[in-house]
């Protein structure tokens, strides 16, 4: 069973804030600039699981050109020089470290999943039972960057049937 989730949009905020000044932007000259807008469009999209006390996922979606820039700074190499493994390597870990700082605000008994990478849009992902209850949304250089919280519910039509069996 999944409790009301303790994360608000402002915490979201503040951790993909650190996660920018400490990783990707750390000399302050290239922050995320908030769109609000939860359809901008993505090219490439990570995510972890979290289940326990609370179930859901964080995912981290943008574009190709912002998942490059990403990998370039995590890694201190040119843009030109990363690859798709690099890309890949790099999403995945930022949808790490953000989902395991909500955990670290979750009741306990949270687990958290190893991370999930798809070259591809966030539009592609099904999170079934599952509801957008927060996100960052915005502009890294131009191109699109969001960070979006998805809780599961349990399935009651399922549950009802069970029961009467």
């Amino acid at each position: 069973m999944s409790v009301e989730v303790e994360v608000d949009e402002n915490d979201l905020a503040e951790m993909v804030e650190q996660v920018w000044e400490s990783y990707l932007d750390p000399e302050g000259v290239s922050p995320l600039i908030p769109t609000y807008d939860e359809n901008q469009p993505s090219e490439v999209h990570s995510s972890v699981s979290i289940t326990g006390s609370w179930t859901g996922h964080v995912v981290y979606a943008s574009s190709t050109l912002a998942a490059r820039r990403a990998a370039a700074a995590f890694l201190a190499m040119e843009a030109d020089e990363v690859t798709e493994e690099d890309m890949s390597d790099v999403l995945g870990e930022l949808a790490n470290i953000v989902g395991g700082n909500v955990k670290a605000m979750l009741p306990p008994g949270a687990l958290l999943s190893l991370p999930q990478v798809v070259l591809a849009p966030e539009a592609t992902a099904r999170y079934p039972n599952a509801e957008r209850i927060s996100g960052v949304y915005g502009l890294w250089d131009g191109e699109p960057v969001s960070i979006s919280m998805w809780q599961c519910h349990s399935n009651s039509t399922n549950a009802n049937k069970e029961g009467a069996e």
